[in-house]
């Protein structure tokens, strides 16, 4: 039933409190609701969180959001992982009552003394608190005082509402209410995960290509395994990069095997798509034996951890048609009605070189081999798995799975690479998902790029963490094939300080641009159809590289905790349609706000002068304040406030990372 002092329009709250909304250890959590009552007498709200070892921690005040009447916040921020609950415990608030209605009545000489002795009746209840009302000697000094100007008749009638006004006695009040009608709404679920599900920097490189060899004479191509690909982990690592991630490992089907570009005809040297799974070499629990054994994995995934790396696994649903599985359980697949096992399509595209399982066939079946092949890799000391199309398989299968997972193991993450509808992409995150891919790719304008930083900081955030790469094997935007080299510098600034995770595939720091054709997001030459050999290398010691500005970003980003938020997003004016603004703000142990403001042009064609507006508040200033503007990526320094002038020459820096420094 609603409560006394009703609380409606609670958030955050998944699918009617049946899944837990996304919380991350560290990250305040904004809590919000709609706090109401009857008549004029005030109220107030607070957020009480309950940790998963079932300790009700210290309650949170919620305070007035916003100029829309009767919505509340507070921010909750878990430092311990697992299950939580909070509820919001709502209360007629006398002492506030008093404070409103004597404001207006004793400077009007209306019920003067009655005003006084109520506040002194007030005011002992709350000197006589016990337990976590309890005054200290400090408090308990100021609320006497109050209790003595309420009492004192020879002073003046405005000396004593002064003193009852006092902003401390005030501040002591506010910790210490004086609680009536209590109304409890709640519990609600949510879930604190640890950092890594909110905050890293992805790499994405292809063992085959990494160290593989061409001979000059004969053309011919020696992949690259395990052993050669560690070679590069030292180099991703100096780049600031959090987590690997590696496509598929596994035998590639030899049934229908792709070609370059996608063809149908590949030559015995082909090495066809990592994603068509499965071989006489074995399924998803066997590793392609041109990259080596599992000892060779082991040790890749040991020196990864020495760098402080992640390794992250792609876990792909799907088979090739030589897949031990179509032997061993064609029921997990779909027979048409000529007596074939129906291959993947997405009309008008085909992939004949992958079977779809069919999880309706023998579901119970498909999820004990699919937890089975997961927790061996897990064995293996892979706690991140990349999951590929997850929108093509039901919920209810990803809402046990990982549930199975997070049981055992909670610390596991599971990044959805779902390009889909909206609806289909928070399902997934909210039956359990870590992160998503997201539509940030397709995300270029000023406008609909400011529209998609508030969606996915304050809209969809308890439903899924966005992960914004900035490219991958299967999407080569056209702003990257015609923007130049600026624009892989405006999308990887727009990323890396957008979105607390963000990735690379590898080529993104050579400027990779060339699609298969017009019009498509194809790469030419794509490394899902073969191996591709770049000589790292010669780029570094030409120039020609984006490694330098990437790494700066990631450290830029390890700087500075407000980048490593989601839910701290502001957008900022700016005259100009391609110039766009936004700043992230976190509060440090010390007191003192990180704060960072993004300023980028959008044109990779063009200089773009422009004058910006900040929102001062949003930065921790008032409005009148200067302050020392400081250039992350150059090292600049600029004096300014709320009104600036910008230049941003895509040919040199087309984006601005300031960091505030202190106001003069």
């Amino acid at each position: 039933m609603v409560g006394r002092i009703p609380v409606m329009d609670v958030s955050p709250v998944v699918d009617l409190g049946r899944q837990s909304a996304k919380a991350t250890v560290g990250e305040p959590m904004p809590v919000r609701a709609a706090v109401f009552r009857e008549g004029h007498d005030q109220l107030a709200a607070e957020v009480v969180a309950t940790d998963p070892a079932g300790k009700r921690r210290a309650p949170v005040r919620m305070s007035a959001e916003g100029e829309e009447p009767n919505r509340y916040v507070a921010h909750v921020t878990p430092d311990v992982e697992g299950e939580w609950t909070f509820e919001i415990q709502s209360w007629s608030d006398p002492i506030a009552t008093w404070q409103h209605d004597a404001g207006i009545k004793i400077p009007a000489g209306v019920d003067v003394e009655l005003m006084f002795t109520e506040a002194r009746l007030l005011l002992e209840r709350v000197a006589a608190g016990k337990g976590p009302d309890k005054l200290d000697k400090a408090a308990k000094a100021l609320v006497q005082g109050g209790i003595a100007a309420a009492s004192d008749l020879d002073r003046p009638v405005g000396a004593r509402l002064a003193a009852l006004q006092d902003p401390d006695l005030g501040a002591v009040l506010r910790s210490h209410p004086l609680r009536e009608l209590v109304s409890t709404s709640g519990p609600f679920r949510f879930r604190a995960d640890r950092v890594r599900a909110l905050f890293g920097s992805w790499y994405e490189f292809f063992p085959r290509s990494e160290g593989a060899t061409r001979d000059e004479k004969t053309g011919k191509v020696t992949t690259g395994t395990f052993l050669t690909a560690m070679e590069r982990l030292d180099r991703v690592a100096e780049m600031g990069f959090d987590v690997l991630y590696l496509p598929p490992i596994h035998p590639i089907g030899e049934v229908n095997r792709k070609g370059p570009n996608n063809t149908l005809t590949p030559g015995p040297e082909d090495t066809g798509s990592p994603w068509a799974i499965g071989s006489k070499d074995g399924g998803h629990d066997a590793i392609h034996p041109d990259l080596g054994t599992f000892a060779d994995f082991d040790a890749f995934v040991a020196r990864a951890k020495e760098l402080d790396l992640e390794v992250a696994l792609d876990l792909a649903l799907q088979a090739a048609p030589d897949h031990p599985w179509v032997t061993t359980h064609p029921q997990f697949f779909t027979t048409r009605a000529d007596g074939t096992i129906a291959y993947a399509e997405n009309p008008p595209k085909k992939y004949q070189d992958i079977y779809p399982i069919n999880f309706d066939n023998d579901p119970a079946g498909i999820c004990r081999e699919v937890l089975r092949i997961v927790k061996l890799w897990m064995a293996h000391g892979v706690r991140i798995f990349r999951v590929d199309n997850p929108h093509t398989k039901p919920l209810a299968f990803w809402e046990w799975l990982l549930a199975e997972v997070r049981r055992t193991d909670p610390d596991v993450i599971f990044l959805s690479e779902a390009f889909t509808k909206p609806a289909m992409m928070h399902g997934l995150g909210a039956v359990g998902y870590h992160q998503s891919y997201t539509y940030f790719t397709w995300r270029t304008g000023k406008r609909e790029i400011e529209d998609y930083l508030v969606e996915v900081s304050s809209e969809s955030d308890h439903l899924m963490r966005p992960n914004f790469f900035v490219n991958t094997p299967d999407i080569l935007h056209a702003f990257l094939q015609y923007g130049g080299p600026a624009a892989f510098k405006i999308r990887a600034a727009l990323a890396a300080t957008g979105s607390p995770s963000w990735g690379v595939y590898a080529g993104y720091e050579l400027f990779e641009h060339v699609a298969v054709k017009p019009g498509s997001e194809e790469y030419l030459d794509s490394e899902k159809y073969q191996i591709r050999i770049r000589d790292w290398k010669k780029h570094d010691a030409e120039g020609t590289t984006l490694a330098p500005y990437i790494t700066r970003l990631n450290e830029i980003r390890r700087e500075h905790p407000a980048l490593q938020l989601l839910r701290n997003v502001t957008i900022h004016e700016s005259e100009d349609d391609h110039v766009l603004v936004f700043s992230k703000r976190a509060l440090l142990p010390s007191g003192e706000d990180d704060v960072v403001v993004s300023i980028i042009n959008l044109d990779p064609h063009g200089t773009r002068e422009t004058m910006i507006h900040l929102d001062m508040p949003a930065l921790g200033l008032d409005w009148h304040d200067s302050f020392v503007a400081h250039d992350e990526i150059t090292g600049a320094d600029w004096s300014w406030s709320q009104h600036n002038y910008v230049r941003l020459d895509p040919g040199h820096e087309p984006a601005h990372v300031i960091t505030v420094r202190s106001p003069r």
